[in-house]
């Protein structure tokens, strides 16, 4: 009887067997295989930094973007006709992506790190695939429908540049490890090559990236103006209803200086506040005139719009999830608000000293009013504003604004003293030539900390919010820093990470160069004088297999001899 010796020591790897496990579903113990992965599992691992890379500029996109959730939410409402939190499925389904892709890509870099192929279960693919189908679907729906929201990447970057540059430097370190091992080998390869190459590559130009930076907040404290005056774009609206009394009062309450207010004309002459062109979404239309609802607002005389209710639509819809923050009192008087006219609200801008900016909506050629809108509007303005009153000749001039981005020459030639731009059309150059020859500059809509602070740092006058009772709360930019300040950190950064880097590839080196020259005895006397690191049980592996080949071939040839002398073959 013949005794075969087990060809397979297994030991227990605990970290292994749940990392394997959770990533290819293979639980049981198993001898390691020294193949490399496959292409098909590769193609996988690519597929997988890829959705990864796609994913973080996705969520990163959203995070950014909550500055104009309002907006997006509106102009889903123009195409639907349904007012809804869009948001709120497109953030679960890129928080769940994002989560699930990032903790794949950490399992398979454990994988590469501890010399095991990548073997994927055979339901992540199908996962994988979904969520790189929903994320491109999601890009190609913003780009149909919120094309000019793209350029809130460029925005933000003015911000977050810095802390972004870092949080690369970091992870292009720490690459660095599984770059090292693969490439320090003794075979040599032209992917091994090609692989160090694109290495050097990006971490030199991450290093270098701060030269293309452009962050108003990288300042001298001495030179920072006044905090930007807020004003309220339609009041408060994510605390009460929009374009009410009730809003600009609140907007008063929450640090404001003066307001924004859409203006539309009724039938019979009078100018009231509405940002849309129907009823249908601010007040109870669907119940006072259910034959009417999707008419134009401007098609209602006074009577029939100061009948309807402008605040029960905000308790029913809660549409910025702020009604349990208010009280029993607030509930009860949103819910009896009414549609508010221009002549109220310049009142109140008057009794508060404040200023109103006023966008006009022009109304429809059929219109009776369609001649005359703008003198009617104007009416309202200067009875209001020339009054004898006390308390209305308070309020400032006249004053022409455009919301239009025009040369220095044409603002000029228009007397325009005052422009009102989007904050995704406007650079930092473009507001210092403008505060240069004494234009005042109104951004918006500006509803985050962020973005506030930004332009805080590029010095312009004012900014237009949804949310003033957000933007009261930041007393001083989230971060100003001197140019010394950013050039030392960037250049020891740096200088820290290409240490870390070189230091690495020199352990790694010493420490694969110190493996190869493993002889048998001395794999023997490790073993036994110290529990066997990974590569050295591999060694031991490739040895214990070789020695049973040859084994098997000895018995082979043995019994192949005593049967040919038995004359059992020829």
């Amino acid at each position: 009887m013949v005794k075969h010796q087990p060809l397979q020591v297994y030991e227990k790897q605990v970290l292994l067997s749940v990392v394997t496990g959770i990533y290819g579903c293979r639980w049981k113990r198993y001898q390691r295989s020294q193949d490399n992965s496959s292409k098909w599992e590769c193609g996988w691992f690519i597929i997988v930094c890829s959705s990864f890379l796609l994913l973080l500029v996705w969520t990163y996109f959203w995070l950014v973007a909550q500055n104009d959730f309002n907006d997006f939410n509106w102009s889903i409402y123009n195409r639907s006709g349904e007012w809804k939190d869009e948001t709120i499925p497109i953030l679960t389904s890129t928080t769940v992506g994002f989560t699930y892709i990032t903790f794949l890509l950490i399992l398979a870099l454990f994988h590469i790190s501890l010399g095991q192929q990548l073997n994927l279960y055979w339901l992540d693919p199908i996962g994988v695939l979904a969520t790189l189908l929903t994320t491109v679907s999601g890009i190609v729906s913003v780009d149909d429908i919120w094309r000019d929201e793209w350029d809130i990447l460029l925005v933000s970057l003015q911000s977050t540049a810095p802390f972004l540059h870092l949080g690369a430097l970091v992870s292009v370190t720490a690459m660095s490890w599984l770059v090292a091992s693969h490439v320090v080998r003794k075979e040599r390869s032209s992917f091994q090559m090609m692989v160090l190459l694109f290495y050097i590559v990006v971490h030199l130009a991450i290093c270098l990236a701060p030269l293309t930076f452009t962050c108003p907040c990288i300042m001298d404290r001495k030179t920072l103006k006044p905090a930007p005056a807020i004003i309220g774009r339609r009041g408060a609206p994510m605390l009460v209803p929009e374009n009410t009394l009730m809003s600009f009062n609140r907007a008063l309450q929450h640090g404001a200086s003066s307001f924004e207010a859409d203006v539309t004309i009724s039938v019979d002459g009078v100018p009231f506040l509405m940002r849309d062109h129907t009823l249908r979404r601010t007040t109870d239309i669907s119940r006072v005139f259910p034959d009417r609802e999707y008419e134009d607002a401007s098609f209602f005389n006074w009577t029939e719009i100061r009948s309807l209710n402008a605040g029960r639509w905000f308790l029913e819809s809660d549409p910025y999830w702020t009604i349990n923050t208010l009280t029993a009192k607030d509930r009860s008087r949103i819910g009896n608000l009414t549609v508010c006219s221009l002549v109220e609200m310049l009142r109140l801008a008057a009794r508060a000293n404040s200023s109103a900016l006023l966008n006009i909506h022009k109304p429809p050629p059929e219109h009776p009013r369609f001649r005359s809108w703008f003198m009617d509007t104007l009416w309202v303005l200067q009875k209001v504003t020339w009054a004898p009153d006390t308390d209305r000749g308070r309020v400032r001039g006249l004053q022409q604004a455009t919301n239009e981005k025009l040369s220095l020459d044409e603002i000029r030639q228009r007397g325009i003293t005052s422009l009102t731009l989007d904050y995704r059309k406007i650079s930092l150059r473009d507001i210092r030539e403008y505060l240069t020859n004494n234009v005042s500059v109104t951004v918006y809509p500006v509803n985050e900390p962020w973005l506030y602070s930004l332009l805080w740092c590029s010095g312009v006058h004012s900014v237009s919010s949804d949310a003033p009772q957000i933007l009261r709360k930041v007393p001083y930019p989230i971060w100003l820093m001197s140019h010394s300040a950013f050039n030392f950190i960037w250049i020891t950064s740096d200088l820290v990470s290409i240490t870390v880097v070189m230091g690495i590839f020199f352990f790694q080196k010493w420490r694969i160069g110190g493996i190869q020259n493993y002889n048998p005895e001395q794999i023997m006397l490790s073993a036994v004088a110290r529990r066997p690191s990974r590569n050295v049980n591999v060694m031991k592996e490739k040895l214990i297999f070789s020695g049973s080949v040859l084994m098997a071939q000895f018995h082979s040839l043995a019994r192949s001899h005593v049967f040919k002398g038995l004359g059992l073959v020829s």
